[in-house]
């Protein structure tokens, strides 16, 4: 597996794709813009978000970035013209933003991004949701991951992978209580069962990349948090 990765990540550098990323501030999308940037697989990497980041390094001068605002983003469509691939990784929680701003992110401004995405060309949609999405769920959180899942899917992609990670295993500068509590929680068991209740940020960003430059056979992919470790690790007592 280790060795088709490989020569699938050099015939797909050769297919000069493009690729945008949503949410590039956050933990998984800074971990993603890493991983994009250090593998070299895109010919050109666009960041969209209401503000613009700091990538002084070296590596990252040739990022581009374009800076939205989310309420009006149909009068920055063509922030989303002429990628080929995109990755979602927008997301807040309800104690940050309330129940309404956190429908508003992580399913309104995630739909009409997508949507955007759609008209300006792009094939291959990828969303970071959640373990147990479920658009029929009483939790919250949930529901709106699984409706959102679902909303995205009707539009149509070429291809469509939707990502559902458990607890993600990483050192965030934001203060997420409930989250610190959980992976404290989880710690024992993660260790006899490290594909069941979380997943390292690393390991996931890799399985995204990885899932990229593999044919896709179906127009929607559902990656749940074993498949995501499975893949992921693919590859990894390398680096």
């Amino acid at each position: 597996m280790e060795k088709d990765i490989e020569a699938l990540r050099e015939d797909y550098r050769k297919m000069n794709k493009s690729c945008f990323i949503l949410g590039a501030s956050g933990e998984t999308g800074k971990e993603l813009l890493k991983e994009i940037v250090a593998s070299k697989l895109f010919s050109r990497v666009t960041l969209i978000g209401r503000r613009r980041l700091p990538l002084e390094e070296e590596p990252y001068k040739e990022v581009a970035q374009e800076v939205v605002d989310f309420e009006k983003l149909e009068e920055f469509s063509a922030a989303f013209q002429g990628h080929d691939v995109g990755f979602c990784c927008l997301g807040t929680t309800k104690a940050k933003a309330g129940e309404a701003g956190f429908i508003r992110v992580d399913h309104d401004y995630v739909l009409k991004s997508a949507e955007l995405a759609k008209a300006g060309g792009c094939t291959h949609f990828n969303l970071e949701s959640s373990k147990g999405a479920d658009k029929s769920s009483s939790f919250l959180y949930l529901r709106v991951k699984g409706q959102v899942e679902a909303d995205v899917e009707e539009l149509g992609f070429e291809r469509y992978t939707i990502f559902r990670p458990a607890v993600l295993l990483c050192d965030r500068r934001e203060s997420r209580p409930t989250e610190w509590l959980a992976k404290k929680m989880l710690s024992p068991i993660s260790y006899m069962f490290p594909t069941a209740y979380s997943v390292p940020m690393a390991t996931l960003v890799r399985a995204m990349l990885h899932n990229a430059v593999l044919p896709g056979d179906k127009k929607v992919e559902l990656l749940e948090n074993k498949e995501i470790h499975a893949l992921g690790k693919v590859g990894e007592a390398k680096k």
